[in-house]
């Protein structure tokens, strides 16, 4: 079975152009965890830890109620079909989060008013792409 991928190298995901705002914000605790708020708890905590497929996929299990049992088994399943990166996340199109991909493929969440957003932004060597826009033109 073909497996598929969301990880990105050496590579910026920038804000979408419609993000709402110019500073980083936490995503609002609800009675059920969003994706915004598993996804900002893992790289808040874990800067470079994990690839952007450890993040997608962790979102899916909890969501879905899935065992550590089931884990592996339910991965290949999920990377066998393309699967939406981190362009597509909540943090990138309007909690204003870009995304930093290093060289081994490991995920940063980067608040875009930081030295660090505008230091990657400004570096030629890191690809750059935008996170998907909320809304079409």
């Amino acid at each position: 079975m073909k497996q598929h991928t969301t990880n990105y190298v050496n590579t910026l995901i920038e804000v979408a152009e419609d993000c709402p705002v110019s500073r980083a914000q936490i995503p609002i605790e609800k009675k059920e965890k969003t994706i915004a708020s598993i996804q900002y708890e893992k790289l808040i905590k874990h800067p470079y830890q994990y690839s952007s497929d450890d993040i997608i996929f962790e979102c899916y299990v909890i969501k879905n109620d899935i065992s550590q049992h089931e884990k592996q088994k339910e991965r290949e399943k999920f990377f066998s079909k393309g699967q939406p990166c981190l362009r597509c996340s909540p943090l990138a199109k309007k909690y204003g989060f870009g995304f930093h991909h290093n060289s081994e493929g490991k995920v940063a969440m980067i608040p875009v008013e930081s030295k660090e957003y505008q230091t990657l932004l400004n570096d030629s060597s890191i690809t750059k792409t935008k996170a998907m826009r909320s809304k079409r033109k």
